[in-house]
């Protein structure tokens, strides 16, 4: 079946991707810091692991399989019981800890069900600063149920100190009552745009956007995250220059992500296809830094 002129989803077949797949690395031996930099590494994360250098990375965003039924590019990832599950969650736990700078910061998403196991097993490696709620619009309904329409980030840190840069995710809002004193806006300001105040941000997000088949970030990969999403995340809690990773690189969003944001990048994919993806998703980003709902410093509600 035709595709839309507008539909920009990235679903190319593997044969379609050129040598996409070639520039990826197959690590068998063990890597330095410099030959994993800005580098997609395709294979098993639990095998790959042991190969990465300790204290590595000054952010990692962790996106590991929700504990529900999913299909990943014909690798199906099974509901496990919570012992099973929280197994799982640990023995990745204790890979990441060993990679992380002792100042790094751990993002690890999760939907609601999921997060009830994750929580506990984070405690034991992480000091867990707060979690993270995001609305997203998609979402199936339920007869007997509440429709699930939010998803949860939990915000980790390996220690005390850690970096958190408030007045790059600051948020812009329009002032529906301005307040003066003595004659001056009191905490805000008059732009073109109206009046507007920047405020510190919540722990609650109404203003992302899931990637639909229009937007140019949008891939076939079933649990794709935004970028505007990631771009929070890395903004507040690293600095240009600094080390990314992403032990379930999916299609490459934190890489993408982290390379228009002008940050360093390593992410671990097991399957080949969307090995290539990220792969010419980050070829766009040469070219193309725009992210979605963020501009000039601002991001802006629901685009």
């Amino acid at each position: 079946m035709m595709k839309s002129k507008k539909n920009k989803t990235l679903d190319l077949p593997l044969e379609a991707c050129g040598d996409a797949l070639e520039t990826c690395l197959f690590p068998t031996a063990p890597l330095t810091a410099g030959d994993c930099r800005d580098r997609v590494l395709c294979g098993d994360f639990f095998e790959i692991a042991p190969l990465l250098p300790e204290k590595s990375f000054d952010l990692l965003i962790v996106d590991p399989p929700y504990n529900l039924r999913k299909d990943y590019g014909g690798e199906v990832f099974s509901k496990k019981n919570a012992a099973a599950y929280g197994e799982f969650t640990r023995r990745w736990l204790t890979q990441i800890k060993r990679l992380a700078r002792d100042t790094a910061s751990v993002y690890v998403c999760c939907d609601w069900e999921t997060g009830i196991l994750l929580a506990p097993a984070l405690e034991e490696f992480f000091t867990v600063r707060s979690r993270i709620t995001w609305q997203r619009e998609k979402g199936r309904g339920a007869a007997k149920n509440w429709k699930n329409c939010l998803e949860d980030v939990w915000f980790c840190t390996v220690s005390d100190d850690y970096r958190f840069n408030l007045d790059a995710v600051k948020q812009v809002r329009k002032v529906k009552a301005p307040y003066r004193s003595e004659g001056a806006p009191k905490d805000w300001e008059e732009t073109p745009d109206g009046k507007i105040r920047s405020t510190c941000p919540s722990n609650f997000w109404d203003d992302i956007t899931v990637p639909f088949w229009s937007m140019a970030e949008n891939t076939a990969h079933p649990t794709q995250k935004p970028e505007k999403l990631l771009a929070k995340l890395i903004l507040a809690s690293s600095s240009a220059g600094d080390a990314v990773f992403d032990p379930f690189g999916g299609a490459g969003t934190t890489a993408v992500t982290a390379k228009k944001l002008g940050r360093h990048f390593t992410v671990v994919e097991k399957n080949p296809q969307y090995c290539a993806w990220t792969q010419l998703r980050l070829q766009r980003a040469d070219t193309d830094k725009h992210i979605q709902g963020f501009e000039n410093g601002v991001f802006f509600k629901n685009q």
